[in-house]
């Protein structure tokens, strides 16, 4: 087989030739932003399909895991989101059983449950090496095992209070015995009650059939590495890597194996591995317009998002105000297939506000302004303020068509 220089050694030949257009529909149908939405599947089968979504504290219009499931599906209730990712499947039976978990993935993210087998090999490092520096008193952690298996799931609340008084890493010995439990896999997350984790024994909460780690490092990372491939559709070592957050020389050692194939991408500059049936036949249907979280698994990876789109994002949520360009949560607006602007919204009773507002050009005044509408409405608001328009010479077109 032909084989090209790779990152730490030869790769085989591509085995298919894209450009740049082809390889971004590819990513949008891969992450289902390119088609008719599922809507029978709903958000339990958006989940499936893109493996992992991520959750953060921040809510502006809705917390990020909301907002990745109105971008794909529209205007889902905001409760039956929520109930769709969290409510056990046959609820009305004895023994319900879960829909999904949360673990550390590309950070923390609710997973298809079906994916509890492939993070042993996490589960097992972690229990080898602990990640953090606190400790604790003998027997804490087997008190916290023991009151989880006597009263049923508990908050860290529940189990004692999470913190000690102090700053907000400031863990209680309860928080600290439970959250090391989460990490080895004694203990399982399946639901946010209030932004509040729910813990509950793995034992109990995950089905029988996937309560293991049978599966060895080699072959979660092959699994993992596949999955990935899947829902990015294509990407560089690089970009596989970064949507379960594993090493690259991880994605080395399992990628011969994973099922994915080697393509090259116009422009990447890099070789790159797509799922075999992204290839098959032409990528076509409707595009979605939607705004977009800035944790949203198209664009959370920052260097690829360039890559693919030529759209340069950043959250700055966490820079000072005086220094931030686009905004607290300035939220890309997906049109077209193309990031072709941001908005960083605000609510204000029934209105929602957009702070300040970037367009890449006059195509996107529309877009913006029905996305803008859209997204009023599915939060309660029946009113939308414009505060600033990053380019002048657009404001009176929004203007014009948000007031249609």
């Amino acid at each position: 087989m032909t084989t090209r220089p790779g990152p730490t050694g030869p790769v085989p030949a591509p085995a298919a030739e894209l450009s740049a257009d082809e390889a971004r529909r590819i990513a949008l149908r891969a992450q289902g932003l390119l088609g008719a939405p599922d809507r029978r599947a709903g958000v339990r089968g958006m989940l499936r399909h893109l493996g992992a979504v991520q959750l953060d504290t921040i809510s502006v219009l809705a917390r990020s895991h909301e907002l990745v499931a109105y971008a794909r599906l529209g205007a889902v209730g905001r409760a039956a989101v929520e109930a769709a990712y969290w409510t056990p499947a046959d609820a009305e039976v004895a023994d319900p059983a879960p829909h999904s978990f949360e673990y550390w993935s590309h950070a923390a993210c609710i997973l298809p449950i079906e994916e509890w087998p492939h993070f042993a090999f996490r589960r097992r490092a972690y229990r080898s090496r602990p990640h953090w520096d606190h400790g604790l008193a003998d027997g804490a952690y087997e008190a916290v095992i023991k009151q989880l298996r006597a009263e049923g799931p508990l908050t860290a609340t529940d189990l004692g209070g999470a913190k000690n008084g102090g700053p907000w890493w400031d863990w209680s010995e309860a928080k600290v015995a439970v959250e090391r439990a989460l990490m080895y896999g004694d203990v399982v997350c399946t639901e946010r009650r209030g932004w509040k984790r729910v813990y509950d024994l793995a034992e109990r909460a995950v089905p029988g059939a996937l309560l293991h780690d049978d599966l060895d490092d080699t072959e979660c990372l092959r699994r993992l590495v596949r999955l990935a491939g899947q829902s990015l559709g294509v990407g560089t070592r690089a970009d596989i890597a970064d949507y379960h957050r594993l090493k690259g020389e991880q994605v080395d050692a399992a990628i011969a194996d994973s099922g994915l194939v080697p393509v090259a991408v116009e422009g990447w500059g890099k070789p790159a591995w797509a799922d075999p049936e992204a290839l098959a036949g032409e990528v076509r249907g409707r595009h979605r317009t939607a705004l977009l979280s800035p944790f949203d698994s198209l664009i959370w990876d920052r260097a690829r998002t360039e890559r693919v789109f030529g759209f340069t994002h950043r959250l700055e949520a966490y820079v000072p105000r005086p220094k931030r360009v686009h905004g607290y949560f300035a939220m890309p607006l997906l049109s077209g297939g193309r990031l072709v602007g941001r908005v960083d919204p605000a609510r204000e009773g029934s209105t929602l506000v957009a702070r300040q507002v970037s367009l890449e050009g006059r195509a996107a005044v529309r877009p913006m302004a029905r996305a803008l509408w859209e997204a009023a409405s599915w939060v309660g608001c029946d009113a939308v303020r414009v505060e600033r328009v990053e380019r002048p010479e657009f404001a009176a077109a929004l203007a014009a068509e948000l007031a249609i």
